[in-house]
């Protein structure tokens, strides 16, 4: 997306997400002081009619295309460990077919299951782990030489837009986050606070890595560094990053 538009979509992607967390903090609680317990109860409150039953319908699509996401994503990553072991072994040239599919499958499956946990809220250390992963697979990886044509740079530019929004998914489920905040200071001011850090800790990152990367190879980058194979060895470092 060049140094104009690219750090300009950066940051207006986390301007806008940021404001949309503090109009879905201020929105938790209803004039009469009531809660909100999910993103539904917050529409019929403030639109009321038929309005609320498109924003859960958009919603929950929402909920549902991101999962997909993760699914095939999280499967991607499983296939490259294995090659990566495969690769070390038998070298990079070696022709390693691995279908994503029974991978897809038994991430879903593990989804189903820990859907089931009850008070899945509370536990807390998987947003600790998930925090770790999302700053060590970032510090890990390292964009690659890769040609492009121009068709392929106008999709890699919409690709790009693309992966944007899609690392501010988290917005959309805001409203249920906070309602797993304990009374005391207003919900509102907490949730804000926390949206502001991790927003900003966030954008920061993307910045530096988006950047950074652009410095030094320009257009000739991966899209998924970490099962592109834009870099094999050390096969350890691909694989606990993955």
């Amino acid at each position: 997306m060049g140094w104009i538009a690219g750090p300009i979509a950066l940051v207006a992607f986390s301007l806008v997400t940021l404001f949309t967390s503090y109009l879905l903090a201020d929105c938790y609680r209803a004039a009469d002081g009531t809660r909100n317990y999910i993103y539904k109860d917050a529409g019929k409150n403030y639109l009321g009619g038929i309005k609320y039953k498109f924003c859960a319908i958009f919603q929950y699509s929402y909920l549902f295309g991101v999962t997909i996401g993760y699914t095939i994503t999280t499967a991607i990553s499983l296939v490259a460990m294995k090659k990566a072991i495969c690769f070390h072994k038998h070298g990079h040239d070696h022709d390693y077919a691995l279908s994503n599919n029974p991978f897809i499958i038994l991430f879903g499956l593990i989804e189903i299951v820990l859907s089931q946990v009850p008070n899945f809220h509370k536990l807390a250390f998987l947003s600790y782990i998930a925090a770790i992963m999302s700053f060590g697979y970032a510090s890990i990886g390292k964009p690659v030489d890769k040609d492009y044509s121009g068709e392929e740079k106008m999709w890699s530019c919409f690709a790009a837009i693309g992966n944007i929004a899609f690392a501010y998914a988290f917005a959309v489920v805001l409203i249920e986050i906070q309602d797993t905040i304990r009374s005391g200071p207003p919900e509102s001011k907490v949730m804000k606070r926390a949206s502001t850090a991790g927003i900003l800790i966030s954008a920061i990152f993307y910045l530096l890595c988006g950047m950074l990367g652009y410095a030094a190879f320009g257009n000739d980058a991966l899209g998924n560094f970490l099962t592109g194979y834009g870099f094999y060895e050390p096969y350890w470092l691909v694989f606990m990053a993955n």
